[in-house]
This record gives C-alpha cells, structure tokens and sequence, in this order.
C-alpha cells in the first residue's frame, strides 16, 4: 500500500512510535521462555522506527525545496517563507532588484587611488633646491609628494551592451603645477588645476569598433605618461616635459582589425583647456600592432598655438564673463605647429622590454614672410631609447639615454643641444607598493643647470632620487 504523507510534522515519527507499540502491546502477556523472541522483535521494531523517521525527515526536506522553487517562479522573494520544520537546510534570502543593479553597476566600475612621493638630491647643490628642465622631480633636498590620484572609471563593454563610459581623474600635489598650463598658456588655468582628465566615451558599433571621447585626457604624443607605476624610469624625460601634457577636444580611434587602428583629435590646442585662440588643432595618426608583443605609433599633429587676445584687468568690478576680460591681439600671429612624433615598443621576451622614440617639432610665429613678421622656424628634434630587464619576480632594471638639439629654444629659451642618461633600479615590495632607485645625469653644450651660486649655471647636473608608489583598485594594466 503506498501512503502519501499530507502536511507531516515533527510529531509524526512519535504517532508511529507510539502506534507501533500499541501493536506490539501484546507481548507483555508472553511468558518468560519468550524473552528473547520479544527482545528481537523490539530491536526489530527500532530499526523500522529509525528508517521511518529518516524517510519522513526526507520527504520535510523535499516538500520545502519545492514549495521554494515554486516561490521563486512567482517573482516572490524567498525570504518571505514561514518554515515550519527545523529538518530542512536555510534558504539564502537572496538579492532585491534595487541589490542587484548596484552590483551590477559596481561591477563595471572601477575607484582607484595613487600616491607619489621622492627625496632627490641634486650634486650641484642648487640655489632654491631647484632641479632645472625637471618635470616631476623638480626639488633637491626636500621629501616630496610628486602627486595623489583619484581615478573614477566606466569603461564601455560592448559584451553586456553597454557602449558608453565616462573617466575621472582628480590630481593634487607638485605635478598639478607642471601638467595643467599657465595664464599665458591658456585664460583660466587655476579652475582645471585638479583635473588632469575627465571625459565621457561612446563606442559605435561600426566594424571591430569607432571609439569618440568628449572632454579633456592626458596627451599621447609621446611614449611617457603620467602614472609612475607605468614607466621604466621615475623621472621623466626632457621630451615628456616638451611634448603636449593634456588636450580639451574630441578624439576618435576607429580599429580597422586586430592589427591596425586609426586615430583623429580635434582639439583646442596644447595644454589649453579653454583656446587662446580660434583656431582648432588636429592629430592625424595611427597605430599598428604587427604580433602581441609590438606596439607602433605614428602621430601628426597640426595646430596654432599664438593667442588672440591678452588678459586684461577689468574696467568695472563685473567683468562681462566671470573670470574673463580680454583685449583682442590685432593683427594675431597665425604661424603653424607641427609635431611629428612615433615610437615602438618590443616586449622582446617576458624579461626583456625594448622601446623607441622620435620626434620633429617645427613652430613659426607667422605662416608668411611679412615686414616685422618673421616666419623664419625654430625646431627641436631628436629622441630616446630604452631598456627594461626583470632580474627576479620583484627587482627590475631600466635605463634610458635621450637627445633633444633645440634649435630657437622652443623648450629651453636657448638654443642648445641636451643629451641624459638614466639608471633606475626597481623593487616591488608588493602588489601595489613599488619603490624605485635612481641615478641620473643631465647635460649640454650651454651653461643650463642651476648651482649654488645665483646667476652662475654649469652644463650639466647629477641627481639621485629614491621614489615610493602606492596604487589601489580594481583598474587592471596601465592607468
């Protein structure tokens, strides 16, 4: 006979019991030479007790588990169930919709955080402590902090449909002076200070992708970046202090295939966030990766860089636009820039990095030949080269040699020709904590560097530099 158990409890198995010993009740009256066939019986009995019970704990267990999933087929939260028997396992309470789509949004979006600091010393023991034509490490003999980052980041992801992003970073601290611009760069420098880049992204689903950014991102002309943790040397080179630092525009990568990408920027200018100008700057370039482990870049950048207008101090208290009065520049210089900029990089095996960089940059004051307007150009060229090793897991070597003939002074007010040789030592104490060790030499043929004495310069300077970087978040590569 096949018993179906309705709305079975705790105080089942003890009716059965109960009612198994009411059969068995009879075997009182045996006499004593029936002993042992009772004793069997009863043990018997047990068994059939104990297996009854373990069935009903089981059917509990069974009955529960579906009354579940029928719940949960309705849209019902779980955690709404009154369980009645202790014999069946907890059911996780599980996530509301609202639970779910902060997840879900966590999940996509990265917080990072970065902290910077050095003690350089410079041997020429600099009157002010002022490294000369440094563009981070620009103290001697003073513990500094290079910068703080603060980086908020929603990366497009085309896999869960989601085609736009948006980036944030907030800087402070000694680079914020060298990154953003100066009032005869651009208008409003002091209000952009923090911000070295925020921009929003959209991806258009054209081929194997057209990414378009809209705001204002660190300049990738050039092979150094801002981040320390992502370069071979802790200082930087004279070409990243020369070249552009960041943009204010919109820029586009179109990825024709896994080999080659196309890129285009129209932008306000170098180092402008607001333009001096009206003339709008552009970059032309693109970028092959032949294998895995080679990285090409090829740039064209065309601009204007002589201001318009001048800033002047304002006739009433209000001036016509908040933090802006102007007087116009007639007639304004309207000669060219052009940066010609490419550089390779060869993971050539997992311990050894090689990279490359070039550059030609040709700027006039006037387009034309005029009376009192001199097209005549001033250039600066040259390059760097590179080498990274990995001795062990968490020690490093790099080096870096560069060359850079300013003929005009685009970058150092003379003409000259500086050359730099740099050793850098590395330590990851941890994932996140990076310590580096550093030697370096700068020199030329003019009379450049800084010494002790006010007014008296010398053609070179040594310094030694003992950098520290601490990175968080979930960010992966380089930042």
């Amino acid at each position: 006979m096949r018993i179906l158990f309705v709305g079975a409890s705790r105080s089942y198995p003890s009716f059965v019991l109960s009612s198994l010993l009411l059969l068995c009740a009879p075997g009182c009256c045996l006499q004593a030479g029936d002993v042992t066939d009772r004793d069997q019986e009863i043990r018997e009995l047990r068994a059939a007790v104990k297996q009854l019970e373990e069935r009903v704990a089981k059917l509990e267990t069974e009955r529960v588990q579906s009354t579940v999933a029928a719940v949960d087929g309705a849209g019902l939260k779980p955690e709404t169930l009154t369980m009645t028997s202790t014999s069946a396992p907890a059911v996780d309470s599980g996530l509301s919709r609202d639970d779910r789509s902060v997840l879900d949004y966590l999940h996509g979006t990265t917080i990072n955080f970065a902290i910077d600091g050095y003690y350089g010393y410079n041997f020429n023991t600099p009157v002010g402590r002022v490294n000369a034509l440094r563009a981070y490490d620009v103290l001697s003999n003073n513990i500094s902090l290079n910068q703080a980052n603060v980086i908020f980041e929603r990366a497009p992801d085309a896999d869960a449909a989601r085609r736009f992003g948006a980036r944030l970073d907030l800087q402070f601290g000694q680079a914020t002076d060298t990154l953003q611009g100066n009032p005869l760069n651009e208008p409003r420098p002091q209000i952009y200070r923090n911000i070295f880049q925020a921009y929003g992204t959209y991806v258009i689903p054209l081929n194997k992708g057209w990414t378009v950014d809209f705001g204002k991102w660190g300049s990738s002309i050039g092979i150094e970046g801002n981040y320390t943790k992502d370069q071979i040397n802790y200082s930087r080179s004279f070409w990243f202090d020369f070249l552009p630092f960041y943009h204010m525009g919109v820029r586009s990568a179109y990825k024709l295939n896994d080999k080659v990408t196309l890129n285009y920027w129209l932008v306000n200018g170098t180092n402008q966030a607001e333009a001096t100008n009206g003339f709008k700057d552009e970059l032309f370039g693109f970028t092959l990766s032949p294998k895995q482990s080679v990285s090409w870049y090829v740039n064209y950048y065309l601009g204007q860089e002589n201001p318009d207008r001048v800033a002047v101090a304002p006739n009433s208290p209000i001036p016509l636009q908040q933090g802006l009065s102007f007087a116009p520049v007639n007639p304004a210089p309207d000669g060219r820039l052009h940066i010609f900029d490419s550089y390779v990089s060869w993971q050539a095996n997992p311990k050894l990095a090689l990279a490359l960089d070039g550059d030609y940059v040709i700027q006039r004051q006037w387009q034309f030949a005029a009376p009192n307007h001199s097209a005549k150009p001033s250039e600066t060229w040259g390059g760097s080269a590179y080498v990274r090793y990995q001795l062990a897991s968490r020690f490093a070597l790099g080096t870096r040699a560069e060359y850079m003939e300013d003929r005009g002074g685009l970058f150092t007010g003379i003409t000259e020709a500086l050359k730099e040789n740099t050793l850098t030592a590395e330590y990851k104490v941890a994932e996140g904590f990076l310590m580096r060790g550093e030697y370096r030499r700068d020199f030329s043929n003019q009379p450049s560097f800084f010494t002790s004495a006010a007014g008296r310069l010398k053609k070179e300077q040594n310094t030694a530099t003992v950098g520290l970087v601490w990175w968080m978040g979930r960010k992966q590569g380089p930042w």
